[in-house]
């Protein structure tokens, strides 16, 4: 067992012990870890970030009468796409009118970066636009005010106009109906696209809506164009599917995507069967391991399911009661850490399920970004997998080119607190990070 091994065998408190620079007590503090390690190579090795890019969006919820849905076209119930002008008279409405209750910085990748830098009190970097003139209290002011201060959005395209806005208003009899306004969230030019950025990266995230451009939107180039970037460099590509219907409506052409760029796959059950015809999550993760490395797939009250790659000669058996499925026996080398296929001399696949924790909340406060959470903590192990690379090149932790610094079992796990706690809260953002220790909830147990 390697020295980090050893000191990781404690009962798992429920927050990852990373290597990095974290305030919490529960991380692992790098300025006192091996006196062996110089402070220039501390240094060197410090910057360990993930990238990705979004549509900047804030999500607007609002309690309305009937009588205000159908003075904007609306109909009560639904969803619909609403002009630029239709959005930014309704917002000064609701907010002459006091009938805003919440407004929080929403999209997909946006949530996941935020989370990531919550979890690891670690950098990320956000691509994508806002407004250049931002007014105090408004909606893009929002956005910045909820999101982490470890997330880094320098980078930026600003734009004249409105980034974009969903709204959810809340008629007289709770019924929710939805309006979208995109504005300017789909004009990232090419040249917004910081090639040096993703070089140095621990990943590169993206979700499928930002390859479903329209006719004379740069946002699908732009993204297409950090594909490159992170392929030049050697640097992970994640994608997370984001819905079943824009996946369903080409299965084919994802498939020949994912199968060229992507190294991390991320979906739920239904963004699963639309991209594989394949109803059950575990044998869709096990078809999705024809085109990418790794694969998370979030099953709702069934919970989660991680399959990935690892060399044969290195795989560990599990510690858990091996459990039954469409695969036999599947999670019987879950202690594995994961790697990409390419990596591997002779790959072998590996799975890992976990229910939800504690079996989900009393009281569902938000689905949204619960699979946003569960990738942030994915990303949380991989960049710390990088970091530690960095840190210490000859340690056994970096035999071999690992993807994870963790197993798929632990993984699994992480990622599951953490979707759990956005599943806790009103926003799908984390507000802190998790608490420090939970003894009281359960023994955990740490694979050696």
């Amino acid at each position: 067992m390697c020295y980090y091994s050893r000191l990781f065998t404690a009962n798992w408190p429920y927050s990852m012990k990373f290597p990095g620079k974290r305030k919490f007590k529960h991380y692992f503090p790098t300025d006192a870890r091996d006196p062996l390690l110089s402070p220039r190579a501390e240094r060197e090795a410090s910057a360990s970030w993930i990238v990705g890019i979004d549509q900047t969006l804030v999500d607007i919820e609002a309690r309305v009468d009937d009588a205000f849905i159908a003075r904007y076209g609306l109909s009560v119930g639904h969803s619909l796409v609403i002009d630029d002008d239709v959005a930014e008279a309704l917002y000064q409405a609701l907010v002459r009118d006091n009938l805003i209750t919440h407004q929080f910085a929403g999209g997909s990748i946006g949530n996941t970066l935020h989370n990531y830098s919550t979890l690891a009190d670690d950098r990320s970097v956000l691509l994508g636009v806002m407004c250049r003139n931002i007014e105090i209290g408004g909606y893009a002011y929002r956005y910045l005010c909820n999101t982490s201060s470890r997330t880094d959005l320098n980078y930026l395209q600003g734009v004249d106009g409105a980034i974009g806005r969903c709204f959810t208003l809340i008629g007289d009899s709770g019924e929710r109906t939805f309006a979208i306004s995109p504005g300017q969230m789909n004009q990232l030019r090419v040249e917004s696209i910081p090639e040096a950025v993703i070089a140095g990266a621990s990943a590169l995230v993206l979700t499928a809506y930002l390859l479903r451009g329209k006719p004379g939107e740069p946002m699908r180039d732009a993204a297409l164009r950090a594909v490159e970037y992170a392929k030049k460099y050697d640097v992970p590509v994640v994608l997370t599917l984001g819905t079943t219907f824009v996946i369903a409506d080409n299965p084919a052409w994802w498939q020949a995507f994912i199968k060229e760029n992507v190294s991390i796959l991320a979906m739920n059950e239904e963004e699963a069967q639309a991209l594989t015809g394949i109803a059950d999550p575990l044998l869709a993760a096990d078809r999705a391991l024809e085109w990418t490395d790794l694969v998370l797939c979030t099953a709702g009250p069934a919970g989660l399911y991680m399959a990935g790659f690892t060399e044969e000669s290195e795989k560990r058996e599990t510690g858990h009661p091996l459990l039954p499925g469409a695969i036999a026996e599947f999670n019987q080398f879950e202690f594995s850490r994961a790697m990409r296929r390419r990596d591997c001399r002779q790959p072998r696949r590996i799975y890992s399920h976990i229910a939800p924790y504690m079996g989900g909340p009393e009281k569902i406060m938000n689905t949204n970004g619960a699979g946003d959470a569960a990738l942030a903590a994915l990303l949380h192990d991989i960049a710390a997998n990088n970091y530690h690379r960095g840190t210490v090149p000859n340690s056994g932790k970096h035999t071999l080119r690992w993807l994870t610094y963790s197993s798929l079992s632990q993984v699994c796990k992480y990622a599951n607190r953490v979707s759990y706690q956005v599943l806790n809260q009103h926003s799908p953002r984390l507000t802190r990070g998790l608490p420090e220790r939970e003894d009281s909830l359960e023994e955990a147990y740490w694979e050696r």
